[in-house]
Protein backbone atom coordinates (compact mmCIF):
# COMPACT_ATOMS: atom_id res chain seq x y z
CA UNK A 1 0.00 0.00 0.00
CA UNK A 2 1.33 3.83 -0.93
CA UNK A 3 2.12 5.83 2.25
CA UNK A 4 1.52 9.05 2.68
CA UNK A 5 3.14 11.13 5.30
CA UNK A 6 0.98 14.89 5.91
CA UNK A 7 4.15 16.47 7.01
CA UNK A 8 6.73 17.90 5.98
CA UNK A 9 8.61 17.45 9.19
CA UNK A 10 12.44 15.53 8.86
CA UNK A 11 12.15 14.73 12.26
CA UNK A 12 9.23 12.56 11.42
CA UNK A 13 9.91 11.28 7.95
CA UNK A 14 13.41 9.95 10.04
CA UNK A 15 10.94 8.16 12.26
CA UNK A 16 8.75 6.58 9.90
CA UNK A 17 12.58 5.76 8.11
CA UNK A 18 13.20 4.02 11.52
CA UNK A 19 9.64 1.49 10.89
CA UNK A 20 11.48 0.66 7.45
CA UNK A 21 8.78 2.30 5.88
CA UNK A 22 8.95 3.48 2.35
CA UNK A 23 6.30 6.97 2.06
CA UNK A 24 5.87 9.92 -0.16
CA UNK A 25 5.57 13.21 2.08
CA UNK A 26 2.89 15.87 0.37
CA UNK A 27 2.01 18.69 3.07
CA UNK A 28 -1.35 19.70 3.47
CA UNK A 29 -2.12 23.23 4.33
CA UNK A 30 -4.83 23.99 7.04
CA UNK A 31 -5.77 26.77 9.47
CA UNK A 32 -4.30 25.56 12.67
CA UNK A 33 -6.22 28.16 15.16
CA UNK A 34 -7.73 26.48 18.48
CA UNK A 35 -11.54 26.75 18.12
CA UNK A 36 -13.26 28.71 20.90
CA UNK A 37 -13.50 26.53 24.22
CA UNK A 38 -11.39 23.47 22.55
CA UNK A 39 -9.94 21.62 24.79
CA UNK A 40 -6.28 20.88 24.23
CA UNK A 41 -6.02 16.69 23.53
CA UNK A 42 -9.42 17.36 21.07
CA UNK A 43 -7.41 20.14 19.19
CA UNK A 44 -4.21 18.00 18.38
CA UNK A 45 -6.47 15.51 17.01
CA UNK A 46 -8.66 17.66 15.30
CA UNK A 47 -5.61 18.91 13.59
CA UNK A 48 -4.02 15.58 13.08
CA UNK A 49 -7.21 14.93 11.25
CA UNK A 50 -7.71 17.37 8.96
CA UNK A 51 -4.09 17.22 7.75
CA UNK A 52 -5.24 13.80 7.00
CA UNK A 53 -8.37 14.91 5.26
CA UNK A 54 -7.08 18.10 3.08
CA UNK A 55 -4.40 15.51 2.26
CA UNK A 56 -6.39 13.16 0.85
CA UNK A 57 -7.97 15.18 -2.18
CA UNK A 58 -3.68 15.69 -3.07
CA UNK A 59 -3.29 11.94 -4.13
CA UNK A 60 -4.13 10.42 -8.02
CA UNK A 61 -5.22 7.17 -6.49
CA UNK A 62 -7.45 5.69 -3.45
CA UNK A 63 -5.22 2.85 -2.21
CA UNK A 64 -2.88 5.20 0.10
CA UNK A 65 -2.75 5.20 3.59
CA UNK A 66 -1.88 9.14 5.46
CA UNK A 67 -0.37 9.13 8.13
CA UNK A 68 -0.97 12.69 9.71
CA UNK A 69 0.27 14.01 13.35
CA UNK A 70 0.18 16.81 15.20
CA UNK A 71 2.35 17.61 18.54
CA UNK A 72 1.46 20.24 21.48
CA UNK A 73 3.28 20.87 24.56
CA UNK A 74 1.63 21.80 27.64
CA UNK A 75 2.92 23.52 30.75
CA UNK A 76 2.85 22.94 34.44
CA UNK A 77 -0.33 25.59 34.88
CA UNK A 78 -1.97 23.68 32.00
CA UNK A 79 -1.45 26.44 29.20
CA UNK A 80 -0.37 25.58 25.56
CA UNK A 81 2.67 26.80 24.05
CA UNK A 82 3.27 26.61 20.52
CA UNK A 83 5.94 27.22 18.17
CA UNK A 84 7.55 30.76 19.32
CA UNK A 85 7.01 33.77 17.23
CA UNK A 86 10.54 35.13 17.49
CA UNK A 87 13.68 34.97 19.55
CA UNK A 88 12.32 37.04 22.16
CA UNK A 89 9.31 34.15 22.67
CA UNK A 90 11.92 31.57 22.21
CA UNK A 91 13.60 32.73 25.28
CA UNK A 92 10.04 33.18 26.69
CA UNK A 93 9.08 29.70 26.32
CA UNK A 94 12.76 28.29 27.06
CA UNK A 95 13.00 29.94 30.75
CA UNK A 96 9.17 28.77 31.72
CA UNK A 97 9.95 25.41 31.01
CA UNK A 98 13.46 25.43 32.64
CA UNK A 99 13.62 22.93 35.95
CA UNK A 100 10.17 21.88 35.21
CA UNK A 101 7.59 18.90 34.31
CA UNK A 102 5.42 19.54 31.33
CA UNK A 103 3.52 17.29 28.92
CA UNK A 104 4.08 16.68 25.58
CA UNK A 105 0.91 15.19 23.47
CA UNK A 106 1.62 14.08 19.95
CA UNK A 107 -2.05 12.89 18.04
CA UNK A 108 -1.96 11.20 15.16
CA UNK A 109 -4.51 10.08 12.34
CA UNK A 110 -4.21 7.09 9.88
CA UNK A 111 -6.73 7.59 6.65
CA UNK A 112 -7.01 5.31 4.52
CA UNK A 113 -8.28 6.35 1.30
CA UNK A 114 -9.87 3.57 -0.42
CA UNK A 115 -14.05 4.13 -0.64
CA UNK A 116 -15.43 4.37 2.20
CA UNK A 117 -12.25 5.71 4.01
CA UNK A 118 -11.51 4.38 7.33
CA UNK A 119 -9.66 6.45 9.41
CA UNK A 120 -8.23 6.08 12.95
CA UNK A 121 -7.13 9.06 15.55
CA UNK A 122 -5.80 8.89 18.86
CA UNK A 123 -2.53 10.53 20.81
CA UNK A 124 -0.21 9.52 23.54
CA UNK A 125 1.32 11.63 26.08
CA UNK A 126 4.54 12.02 27.73
CA UNK A 127 5.75 13.78 30.74
CA UNK A 128 9.15 15.84 29.90
CA UNK A 129 11.39 17.47 32.98
CA UNK A 130 13.55 20.27 31.31
CA UNK A 131 16.84 20.21 33.04
CA UNK A 132 18.09 23.51 34.75
CA UNK A 133 19.98 25.01 32.08
CA UNK A 134 21.32 29.10 31.93
CA UNK A 135 20.39 31.83 29.91
CA UNK A 136 22.95 31.81 27.98
CA UNK A 137 22.84 28.28 27.24
CA UNK A 138 19.15 29.70 25.82
CA UNK A 139 21.34 31.88 24.03
CA UNK A 140 23.28 29.63 22.24
CA UNK A 141 20.59 27.68 21.43
CA UNK A 142 18.17 30.23 19.88
CA UNK A 143 21.39 31.56 18.09
CA UNK A 144 21.38 28.01 16.68
CA UNK A 145 18.02 28.34 14.82
CA UNK A 146 16.57 24.58 16.11
CA UNK A 147 13.75 26.51 18.16
CA UNK A 148 11.89 28.01 15.45
CA UNK A 149 9.87 24.91 14.22
CA UNK A 150 9.16 23.64 17.37
CA UNK A 151 6.21 23.50 19.94
CA UNK A 152 7.84 24.79 23.44
CA UNK A 153 10.85 26.31 21.51
CA UNK A 154 12.89 22.97 21.93
CA UNK A 155 14.47 19.60 20.23
CA UNK A 156 14.26 17.11 22.66
CA UNK A 157 17.13 15.40 20.68
CA UNK A 158 19.63 18.48 20.21
CA UNK A 159 22.76 17.04 21.42
CA UNK A 160 23.99 20.49 21.94
CA UNK A 161 21.68 21.64 24.05
CA UNK A 162 20.23 18.47 25.44
CA UNK A 163 17.03 20.59 27.30
CA UNK A 164 15.80 17.57 28.82
CA UNK A 165 16.37 15.63 32.37
CA UNK A 166 14.23 13.16 32.16
CA UNK A 167 10.84 11.52 30.39
CA UNK A 168 8.03 9.67 31.48
CA UNK A 169 6.81 7.88 28.23
CA UNK A 170 7.15 7.37 24.73
CA UNK A 171 10.79 9.52 23.52
CA UNK A 172 9.55 9.53 19.93
CA UNK A 173 6.22 11.11 21.05
CA UNK A 174 8.39 14.05 21.81
CA UNK A 175 10.17 14.01 18.97
CA UNK A 176 6.91 13.70 17.32
CA UNK A 177 5.07 10.63 16.67
CA UNK A 178 4.67 7.62 19.21
CA UNK A 179 6.29 4.95 17.48
CA UNK A 180 4.43 2.39 19.68
CA UNK A 181 1.46 3.21 19.58
CA UNK A 182 1.89 3.93 15.47
CA UNK A 183 3.01 0.48 14.73
CA UNK A 184 0.34 -1.02 16.05
CA UNK A 185 -1.98 1.35 14.59
CA UNK A 186 -0.30 0.15 11.51
CA UNK A 187 -1.16 -3.51 11.58
CA UNK A 188 -4.42 -2.83 11.66
CA UNK A 189 -4.28 -1.63 8.32
CA UNK A 190 -2.30 -4.50 6.89
CA UNK A 191 0.82 -2.86 7.51
CA UNK A 192 3.95 -4.51 9.33
CA UNK A 193 6.90 -1.92 10.13
CA UNK A 194 10.01 -2.58 11.09
CA UNK A 195 10.88 -3.03 14.70
CA UNK A 196 12.59 0.42 15.74
CA UNK A 197 14.86 -1.61 18.16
Amino acid sequence: MRIILASSSPRRGALLKQLGLDFEVVKPDIDEARLAGEALIAYAERLSWQKAAAAAPMLDDNSALIIAADTIVIDHKGELLGKPADAADARRMLRHLRGRAHKVITAFTLRQTACPPRAITRHARTTVTMRDYSDAEIDAYIASGDPFDKAGAYAIQNKAFHPVKRIEGSYSNVVGLPLDELQADLRAFGIEPASCG
